[in-house]
């Protein structure tokens, strides 16, 4: 075993050795660097005297000189790199390092004057080693805590390999001081952790930039590192306890001690995970060791997140529990402004608020309408004039438990209140509670302003489309109408012509077609999808003009198609109807409309072409298209030529427009026909 620890030993002094040299050739001029250095030697020289104690039979108090030492300069060095402390001057006057070392000092002259001086104290010592490596723990825990991820990712290695070293000398002190002296199985052991931490070091020292790290102390690191220390000291009251049974118990002394330690090794756990006990620290360091009662930035992070991981469809609910968590509470609710004199609750969280009976919320309006301030009905029925002019019934809003009265202003108006109830034991609100609650509720009324919107925004959008699908229905309802119009103009004068009779049945088969799609879009709401199939273009160009020829100008046809082509056969029609329509009201009787069809490469093109008034480049660029812009007062809707446009580009064509005014238009209908059968 004697020789195993002391190659342990060997090794660790050789790693340190070398971790001098590469630490001597990078020159490191700054404070935490000699640090560093400083820290290597004492490693060294111990690691080394530890190595060489069994053969030279020294006393090993020298090791634990050299080990007090090193129990004051790592802390410093991690000190000083917590605070970017750049000089020894600057060290001395940290007040954190300046209170360590004023600890560091005094126990250090009180235990090694009673382990050279009083017979058979050895255990002062080892005690003083066992408190120094345990605060050295607590300090690497708040440095790795409080340190951004970049700087995590530096100095992990080191914290490893401190850390590592440290839990290990603290069992093996605290194992001395119970029993008067050192086990030698851990000793010899240590060495070789000693050894293994070295690189771990090295990597930390090449990473950290002149050894500097910003560390931003907060609440849950103090939080955390007292937790630490209070495990700690019970672990050390425990093992105490543990040896003192074992002293006393004779033969049984053993099974009774592991035992007590067991039983209470379970009660820390127990008290760890305790919501109650870390409630009460949590509240003492607040008290204690902070000025301010809340950390707001954590409050504000808290809050977002809250409102990133809400649904939408239930944010009454979600503004309801975000600011019931700012005061740790579970009951409350948010009443909605209706009207002037009219409040209803949106949502209530373990309250039963009667709507009847909210009529004291019109006086508290009209209060904080004109001071804004966040009422607390406890303050109100035991502080005379706390809240100067304001009238309300403090016994009625006890009944109905409510405590807290918070306004949301939505645009420097009253939108509605939270209404809250606090426990029993709970103290007045300060004002940081106030700045905390305004805070939440000014943002809180913007989130519920944004769902709101939102949602009206939905419905508008929702009558919108409703509205744009009666237009279109509207506007075929239109055109129906007037075929339907022109045979009964025509009627008396072509009832006895044959060939009339026979375009009156084909006008009236297609109409009642139209009707029936109408129909079935007023049925299901919604606009009936288009339907492919193949269709033959001059038959139906043909079908179109000859409904439209009972219109004068007559319209002439020039064809040179005879293909098939698939497409919506009756949105085609539909729109060449309309366009063929336009043309004959912008000419005059006595003018020309005609329709040219012909396919060029992959593409069909259907040209309409007038002589008739024509439109200025104005009015195309900002009338032609554009949805109920019409120049036909109430008998047009404005949106013929713009569902021609819509359908055309739909199915990957171009609409073209050129006109002239007082000579005439051409819309161009290019559409793409690859499928041509």
């Amino acid at each position: 075993m004697e020789v195993i620890g002391t190659t342990g030993y060997f090794l660790a002094a050789s790693a340190y050795a070398v971790f001098i040299l590469l630490l001597l050739a990078a020159r490191n001029k700054t404070l935490a660097g000699g640090l560093m250095l400083f820290a290597a030697l004492l490693v060294f020289s111990s690691s080394l005297l530890s190595a060489l104690q069994p053969k030279q039979e020294f006393s090993l108090l020298i090791v634990m000189a050299i080990e007090t030492i090193k129990l004051a300069v790592w802390p410093l060095l991690i000190l000083c790199t917590q605070a970017n402390i750049p000089s020894v001057k600057a060290l001395l006057g940290s007040s954190k390092a300046k209170q360590y070392l004023q600890v560091w000092f005094g126990l250090s002259v009180i235990c090694w004057t009673a382990t050279l001086f009083i017979p058979h104290s050895v255990k002062f010592l080892f005690s003083l080693l066992l408190l120094l490596n345990l605060w050295l723990l607590v300090l690497l825990e708040q440095l790795y805590r409080n340190a951004d991820v970049k700087v995590k990712w530096a100095i992990w290695s080191l914290i490893i390999a401190l850390g590592m070293s440290t839990v290990f000398d603290f069992v093996l002190f605290a194992q001395a001081a119970m029993v008067n002296q050192l086990d030698f199985t851990y000793w010899y052991a240590r060495g070789f952790i000693v050894a293994i931490g070295m690189p771990f070091i090295l990597v930390s020292t090449r990473r950290i930039k002149d050894w500097s790290v910003d560390v931003f102390v907060s609440r849950e690191m103090v939080f955390y590192s007292s937790m630490l220390l209070i495990a700690g000291f019970y672990l050390l009251l425990l093992a105490l306890a543990g040896y003192v049974i074992n002293y006393v118990g004779g033969a049984w002394g053993d099974v009774i001690s592991i035992a007590f330690v067991i039983l209470g090794g379970s009660v820390l756990a127990a008290l760890l995970i305790t919501e109650k006990l870390r409630r009460e620290v949590k509240v003492f360091i607040t008290k204690h060791f902070f000025a301010n009662k809340y950390d707001y930035r954590v409050e504000w992070l808290k809050s977002i997140e809250q409102l990133e991981i809400t649904e939408n469809e239930d944010y009454y609910h979600s503004a309801t529990n975000i600011i019931c968590s700012s005061l740790a509470i579970n009951q409350g609710a948010l009443v909605k402004k209706i009207t002037e004199n009219h409040y209803q609750p949106a949502y209530q969280k373990n309250l039963k608020l009667d709507q009847n009976e909210l009529h004291f919320l019109i006086k508290v309006d009209q209060f904080c309408q004109q001071h804004g301030w966040i009422i607390d009905v406890r303050e109100l029925a035991m502080v005379e004039n706390s809240y100067p002019g304001l009238v309300l019934d403090a016994q009625l809003c006890a009944q109905q438990n409510i405590d807290i009265i918070i306004p949301i202003f939505m645009n420097k108006s009253i939108y509605g209140f939270f209404l809250l109830a606090l426990p029993e034991d709970q103290e007045l609100l300060n004002w940081e509670d106030r700045d905390l609650l305004f805070s939440i509720s000014k943002q809180l009324s913007n989130y519920l302003s944004l769902n709101e919107a939102n949602e009206s925004l939905a419905e508008s959008k929702q009558f919108d489309a409703f509205n744009r699908m009666s237009a279109f229905l509207v506007h075929d309802l239109k055109n129906i109408q007037a075929q339907l119009g022109l045979i009964n103009s025509n009627a008396k004068r072509h009832r006895d012509n044959p060939a009339f009779i026979d375009d009156v049945f084909e006008t009236i088969e297609s109409a009642t077609e139209r009707l029936n799609k109408v129909l079935t879009q007023l049925r299901n709401k919604q606009m009936v999808e288009s339907t492919k199939k193949s269709t033959d273009v001059q038959a139906l160009i043909k079908a179109v003009v000859k409904q439209r020829n009972i219109q004068l100008p007559r319209i002439s046809v020039e064809l040179t198609i005879d293909d098939m082509i698939s497409i919506d056969e009756e949105t085609l029609s539909s729109v060449l109807n309309h366009l063929l329509q336009n043309a004959q009201e912008a000419t005059k009787e006595n003018g020309w409309v005609k329709i040219q069809a012909e396919r060029i490469n992959s593409h069909l093109h259907i040209a309409i072409i007038d002589n008739g008034c024509g439109m200025s480049k104005d009015f195309i660029k900002n009338r032609l298209f554009k949805p109920f812009d019409t120049t036909k007062g109430n008998a047009g809707m404005g949106i013929g030529v713009y569902e021609a446009k819509q359908f055309v580009e739909s199915i990957g064509g171009t609409m073209q427009v050129t006109s002239f005014e007082n000579e005439g238009s051409i819309f161009t209908l290019v559409i793409p026909c690859e499928n041509i059968d």
